[in-house]
């Protein structure tokens, strides 16, 4: 794949089958490769190297956007439910999730704690997993722990598939995922340095696509798209430089994306996908995998809603992060009846008005099909501070 391919034209090729709700890119892999499984990872994070290393293909399950009409889930649920949850379900409900042979999911938050049993209700026979993480990370137990949560978990990939899962096995899932991460932040790295060169949306694209496809695939994809965007020549325009913050679970239609850009923001960093760049440094591999996978956990995440930190609040980390960047705002997106998210908007407003920043909150539902409101909210926002 040539790099030009690899960003400008990503939407002809990769864009629609990213964002189809019937998952095209898994059933083609797994009509390539009979007999292999696929699993269903709920965002925000979980240790996909354990499933990759018991031979099965680890896929972000990242709902199904407006691409799929709400029916059958919004039957069942309050509401006020988060729409990554009705779409998940949706899909379930309508045999969308069949591709998947296992789903994983993490208690972020109570609406996907509960998931996890109605998942495991209504499809009988898919494997369905619930990663009880670490919520102490300051108890002295905290690593142990995880490490036999880890082991629980290791266990249950390797009935699902069929395979041992050896250290060594382990390790070479470890290194190839630090690919996966290193390719994605190079990417965002590049964004926040020269926001002309490359948009949010083609990061956004290009880490879905290491969400999506096997790690050994899309790597090459990715370090070719960041070669081609430094090549590029555009000049900068005149726009104002923002972090955008608070969608680290469900993801803001692709169409608000974009018109956010549109409208006159560069977005510097973001908290999409976090969990396919979650960690600060890469996993080490020597030693036990399973140890080195815990302890990254626990000292190497980046900070998000759903986990609490252990060296300073969230607050000072997003003060922080705009001021490393030199971002002239913040755009709080928030899924609509997302608690984490809504809960911490509170106290990273205080601090962000304590530090003279100028913030902007929206609220958005994967469902939506218009975006000219919050657009025009964007636009007005940008104008205050480019024209003040």
């Amino acid at each position: 794949m040539s790099a030009t391919t690899a960003v400008d034209n990503l939407a002809g090729r990769y864009h629609e089958a990213l964002l189809d709700p019937s998952l095209p890119l898994v059933r083609a892999w797994k009509e390539r490769n009979p007999g292999r499984k696929a699993v269903g990872v709920f965002p925000v994070y979980s240790p996909v190297e354990i499933v990759h290393a018991a031979g099965m293909l680890p896929v972000g399950l990242l709902g199904a956007g407006n691409q799929l009409e709400i029916a059958h889930a919004d039957a069942r649920f309050q509401s006020f439910i988060c729409s990554i949850v009705k779409s998940t379900t949706e899909m379930a409900l309508t045999g969308r999730l069949q591709v998947f042979d296992g789903l994983v999911y993490q208690g972020i938050c109570d609406a996907a704690r509960n998931l996890a049993s109605v998942m495991a209700r209504n499809l009988p026979a898919m494997r369905v997993e619930y990663l009880h993480l670490v919520q102490n990370l300051a108890s002295p137990a905290a690593e142990d722990y995880l490490v036999g949560e880890y082991h629980r978990f290791q266990s249950a990939m390797e009935e699902l598939s069929g395979q041992k899962v050896t250290d060594e096995a382990l390790r070479q899932s470890i290194t190839v995922y630090n690919g996966v991460r290193a390719a994605v932040n190079n990417l965002n790295e590049l964004r926040a340095k020269s926001p002309h060169l490359i948009s949010a949306l083609e990061c956004y694209l290009l880490a879905r696509l290491g969400a999506t496809l096997p790690p050994e695939d899309s790597v090459p994809l990715l370090e070719a798209a960041l070669e081609e965007a430094r090549g590029r020549q555009a000049r900068p325009k005149d726009r104002i430089r923002v972090v955008v913050q608070g969608s680290f679970c469900e993801v803001p239609p692709v169409e608000l994306i974009s018109s956010m850009e549109e409208a006159g923001c560069y977005i510097l960093d973001d908290d999409l996908l976090l969990g396919w760049r979650c960690y600060e440094a890469d996993v080490p591999t020597e030693g036990d995998p399973l140890r080195s996978l815990a302890r990254a956990y626990l000292r190497s995440v980046r900070f998000s809603s759903v986990r609490h930190g252990l060296d300073q609040p969230r607050s000072t980390e997003l003060v922080g992060k705009v001021k490393r960047l030199r971002a002239d705002a913040v755009v709080y997106l928030a899924a609509k009846f997302c608690e984490p998210a809504l809960l911490d908007y509170a106290l990273f407003r205080q601090a962000l008005e304590r530090a003279g920043i100028p913030n902007l909150f929206l609220e958005f539902e994967e469902k939506m099909w218009l975006v000219d409101k919050p657009r025009n909210t964007i636009e007005t926002f940008v104008e205050s501070l480019l024209f003040t």
